[in-house]
């Protein structure tokens, strides 16, 4: 299979995402890049709407940080789970430095990929 995609994709295991505006979580973060990611979603969401997202990563040494997007809703797809849907997102807005730190991240030894 070839890949596509412009930015090398990490996976991620069970990191929660908060929706900024409704203070909800909204899902789990399954893979992610410094320009977009993939969620896994308890219901859908509104199809190429806006959202301000918020997840926290942890750095080599185990320091969290929260990183905050702006993120455009791409795409949805039901997952092989019932009640799951995929949804992706490219990012619209991100702070310079939480583009560097998701670069840094993604790019950690040890790091698998999609």
């Amino acid at each position: 299979m070839n890949e596509y995609r412009r930015a090398k994709r990490r996976k991620v295991g069970n990191i929660d995402v908060l929706d900024t505006m409704t203070g909800l979580l909204i899902g789990k973060l399954s893979n992610l890049s410094e320009t977009g990611m993939l969620l896994i979603l308890g219901e859908p969401l509104t199809s190429d709407a806006l959202f301000q997202l918020r997840f926290t990563l942890d750095d080599a040494s185990g320091k969290s940080r929260q990183i905050e997007v702006g993120a455009h809703e791409l795409w949805s797809d039901e997952a092989a789970a019932p009640g799951q849907v995929w949804t992706g997102f490219r990012f619209i807005d991100v702070a310079p430095e939480d583009v560097a730190f998701i670069r840094e991240w993604v790019d950690a030894p040890g790091s698998q990929y999609v």
